[in-house]
């Protein structure tokens, strides 16, 4: 299996991302069912893992916060761009949710992120845009806004990969307490 953790977003706030794309050839815009807030990603795993890390993921605590995205931009954040993404209001939560995450799955035995953990929602994915098309969506996108939400659990996913892209499919839902 491949798992990773995330924070599933109301359908209101799913809704008005999913409105913002479009506008730039050679990008492949992620559906409304796709937008997420990656906390961990964890990757191929056997059943036993899987097991355990679902049951791991239990004793994490952390109260629910609230959370806006605002703002657009992309990755690499210097060079030709291949991810475009919306930014979070107020992201310390969500560091300090994603250590938490983190600790516990590095205590059953999965190596810690080598990437500093950089909180988004991934929008599009890039293949050789048109720069001047991207520059012309960050503009018209930087103050990109949507309502305040209240972040009340996060999820286990799978991904299953194929030729059209992945298929996400939450596994386990775990209410934030604490």
């Amino acid at each position: 299996m491949r798992l990773f953790v995330g924070i599933e977003l109301p359908s209101a706030i799913a809704d008005h991302l999913s409105l913002v794309g479009g506008g730039i050839p050679r990008a492949r815009w992620e559906g409304r069912d796709k937008l997420h807030i990656t906390l961990r990603f964890i990757g191929d795993v056997d059943g036993g893992t899987a097991r355990a890390v679902e049951q791991a993921l239990t004793e994490v605590e952390h109260p629910p916060f609230p959370l806006a995205v605002a703002g657009v931009g992309h990755f690499p954040p210097s060079g030709e761009p291949r991810i475009l993404w919306a930014g979070l209001d107020d992201p310390a939560p969500l560091h300090t949710l994603h250590a938490r995450v983190d600790r516990i799955l590095q205590h059953e035995g999965l190596d810690g992120e080598a990437r500093n953990y950089a909180p988004h929602v991934t929008l599009a994915r890039l293949k050789q845009a048109p720069r001047s098309r991207v520059v012309e969506f960050l503009q018209h996108n930087a103050l990109l806004r949507t309502a305040p939400f209240v972040v009340g659990a996060f999820q286990l996913y799978s991904s299953v990969l194929s030729p059209r892209g992945s298929k996400y499919r939450i596994e386990r839902d775990y209410p934030l307490r604490g």
